[in-house]
């Protein structure tokens, strides 16, 4: 299967209030808004989203021509209005990379406001291993897959499930510094767990998930990868109480 990278991508939202427009109703004023896609790079800097071709915005559905389709970095939007809604943003991947998908709040309550979101893209296509070098290291996830070592291997296979807690680069967290949680130990633990074990956590970790969390689930390979430094610590606690009680830790 192919080795991916993770990058973060930032949506920036700007707003500021229309003085010359009449608004909609007491407390509604129309709004001019704009949003934005750029990548976050290794030292936190902003950097072009040039790993996508385009991005496709679909509006609320009383806008008129409610899907917008950008193709150039920054990939901006401007609009006016006066409602807040979520958004869906498709991020489309060059080199035939495919689409990411992401829900996003708008939200005139502060001026400007980030929120960012992290994405795996895969570095066996050359046309955009290169430009995903433009944006921090094109390295292999290197992991650990839990389901490899544990009994009933086989079973687990043929449910195509597959858990990988790995360690993305060098990032570390602060679970590391955790008295309670020793990282290789619960690694450990869930490489011991059986098929059964092995989708409960699965779900767990799904039902879970946040968007700073690093989790693919690779449907056509029947796979799931998480790495467990980007997990928070509700769900590390989770799993570390879930493997000490299957006798694990």
């Amino acid at each position: 299967m192919a080795q991916e990278v993770v990058r973060t991508v930032k949506v920036t939202t700007s707003s500021h209030v229309l003085e010359d427009v009449e608004p909609v109703s007491e407390g509604f004023p129309m709004r001019e808004w704009s949003v934005k896609i750029s990548l976050v790079g290794p030292s936190g800097e902003e950097v072009p989203a040039n790993i996508f071709d385009k991005v496709t915005y679909k509006l609320h559905p009383t806008f008129n021509n409610p899907n917008r389709v950008m193709k150039k970095p920054p990939f901006k939007l401007e609009e006016q209005g006066w409602g807040e809604f979520d958004m869906t943003i498709l991020l489309h991947v060059m080199d035939k990379g495919g689409e990411r998908t992401l829900v996003h709040d708008l939200n005139f309550l502060q001026a400007k406001y980030d929120v960012t979101h992290k994405f795996s893209f895969p570095t066996n296509r050359p046309a955009l291993a290169k430009v995903l070098a433009e944006s921090g290291p094109v390295a292999e996830i290197a992991g650990t897959n839990v389901a490899t070592a544990s009994p009933g291997v086989e079973e687990v296979k043929k449910e195509k499930r597959k858990l990988d807690s790995s360690e993305s680069g060098k990032k570390k967290s602060k679970h590391e510094k955790s008295s309670t949680m020793d990282m290789d130990r619960l690694a450990e633990g869930l490489e011991k767990l059986g098929e059964d074990d092995l989708l409960q956590v699965v779900q767990m970790v799904t039902e879970n998930r946040t968007a700073e969390m690093y989790i693919k689930n690779d449907v056509e390979e029947g796979e799931f990868h998480l790495d467990l430094y980007t997990m928070p610590e509700k769900v590390l606690k989770m799993l570390w109480d879930f493997v000490k009680k299957r006798g694990e830790l």
